[in-house]
């Protein structure tokens, strides 16, 4: 296979590179869909939802590594897919248990939060509502 036909994955945070691979096909959940990225796709630039970010891996028909990511964006351009988000974890890098905890963690502080009718902090808990269970969700668990 030539190269061109391959694209490269990054997936960076403030802490660094969480996930860097080769490959044909990467998906995205952006904030207006989900979209399928393959070699020599237009340059794009797109947010994304919390949700998972799925990477062909290479040799296989249907085997994908997955990466939690907290929102942020993609940009891909000369085939090569950029995420920048605030947190990400492969799977297999997931701590279940932590995941299970924050999501108890966030429950309470929306419940709080709806009872002293706490918009802010209520939206705050909601987003970390979603971020744990993005986790769990992608740790099979």
């Amino acid at each position: 296979m030539a190269e061109q036909d391959l694209l490269t994955v990054s997936v960076v945070t403030p802490d660094g590179n969480v996930y860097e691979s080769q490959t044909r096909l990467a998906v995205f959940k952006t904030t207006v869909g989900e979209i399928g990225i393959l070699p020599n796709h237009i340059p794009l630039i797109a947010s994304l939802e919390i949700d998972e970010v799925r990477v062909k891996v290479q040799g296989t028909d249907d085997k994908f590594d997955e990466i939690a990511v907290s929102g942020g964006f993609v940009e891909f351009s000369n085939n090569v897919a950029t995420v920048v988000a605030n947190s990400a974890e492969k799977k297999e890098n997931i701590d279940t248990s932590r995941a299970t905890k924050a999501r108890e963690r966030a429950e309470r502080r929306l419940e709080t939060a709806k009872q002293n009718n706490d918009v802010d902090t209520a939206k705050r808990a909601e987003i970390s509502l979603r971020k744990a269970v993005n986790r769990i969700n992608i740790s099979g668990h």
